[in-house]
């Protein structure tokens, strides 16, 4: 078999986790550059939280270049050996062209509407989901990319870089319906 690498990107609580958890049953072996930013905030012995995270995700970005986090999360990869891999997390297209080294690396997109998002939030029930919706509002402009450092939170970019694109606004079986198909024309073209 060759090597099939599917990288995520999207907005928080767009639904990259459950297709995230559809990959997985289909034997995708889950990653993400989330696990290297957790790796030097217990390092560091700071909170595991999302501004903590993304502040210290911006700050590896400036210290080791925009790509860092791609390219540790490559060199993970190509070290396993295993052929296919879901990698999530990627919010900046440098990560994107680090990964796009990878013979076989596909990147998709996860989009929802804003309001979707927020209800999706409030239903979900996380700490940081919680905060007043102007809050929400505000870190999900950041994190797609608005006044944040070339080298920070660059999802709107990213997203524009997508091979492919899921809208998730529906039922959860319809995106299980759409990762599905997606992934049949994968398998296609990797043969």
């Amino acid at each position: 078999m060759k090597h099939i690498y599917i990288g995520l990107t999207g907005r928080m609580a767009s639904g990259k986790g459950e297709v995230v958890k559809l990959l997985m049953e289909e034997g995708y072996t889950y990653i993400s550059l989330s696990d290297i930013v957790r790796e030097e905030a217990k390092r560091e012995g700071t909170p595991v939280n999302r501004e903590h995270m993304q502040n210290i995700g911006n700050r590896l970005r400036e210290q080791g270049g925009a790509g860092v986090l791609g390219r540790k999360v490559k060199d993970k990869i190509k070290e396993s050996g295993i052929t296919r891999w879901v990698i999530d997390g990627i919010r900046n297209p440098a990560e994107v062209k680090e990964l796009k080294e990878l013979n076989g690396f596909w990147l998709l997109g996860i989009e929802a509407d804003i309001p979707v998002i927020l209800e999706r939030m409030k239903l979900r029930g996380r700490e940081t989901d919680r905060m007043p919706e102007e809050e929400l509002l505000l870190r999900l402009e950041r994190e797609w990319g608005t006044g944040e450092p070339e080298n920070g939170q660059q999802v709107g970019p990213c997203m524009k870089m997508a091979d492919f694109s899921i809208e998730n606004n529906s039922s959860l079986e319809d995106l299980t319906r759409q990762t599905y198909r997606l992934l049949g024309n994968l398998e296609k073209k990797n043969d």
